[in-house]
């Protein structure tokens, strides 16, 4: 379903990506990190949606049917070194910075942090050429405030 999606993404130089593949391919992230631990559980089903929703602008239909085609993109994407690496090259930093923000969203919507979660952050953080300070600041802005 999505080979030509991701032929063109893993090229070796690939174009900038329209906004809706941007949005696909990042939406697969937040799902990558939501089954990093082997238990993709509804509390992070409703994040990713509530997330979808906040930031592109869409109504829960749109935002469940986003996350389904995300869901089936990360299954079939290369892994995740391959494809956070393309995403780098085809999506502006401000743009990839912010999925930062989005998945330490994911990675704290269960209030512990994990430490298959963390590795994974830093990871997917480093492959997306945001830096540590960065990814601590982005971590920071989202952290539930006691």
């Amino acid at each position: 379903m999505f080979a030509d999606f991701l032929k063109r993404l893993i090229q070796p130089e690939p174009a900038q990506l329209p906004d809706t593949d941007a949005r696909l391919a990042l939406c697969a992230l937040l799902v990558r990190l939501a089954r990093t631990d082997g238990h993709y559980a509804a509390s992070e089903i409703e994040w990713i949606d509530a997330i979808i929703e906040a930031r592109y602008g869409l109504s829960v239909e749109q935002a469940h049917e986003l996350r389904r085609h995300a869901e089936v993109l990360e299954n079939e994407a290369p892994d995740t070194v391959r494809f956070t690496r393309a995403i780098k090259d085809a999506v502006p930093y401000e743009d990839r910075l912010s999925v930062i923000e989005a998945l330490w969203q994911i990675a704290l919507a269960d209030g512990a942090r994990d430490a298959e979660e963390d590795a994974m952050l830093r990871m997917v953080s480093n492959l997306l050429g945001v830096s540590d300070t960065d990814s601590a600041r982005a971590r920071q802005r989202v952290s539930p405030r006691p």
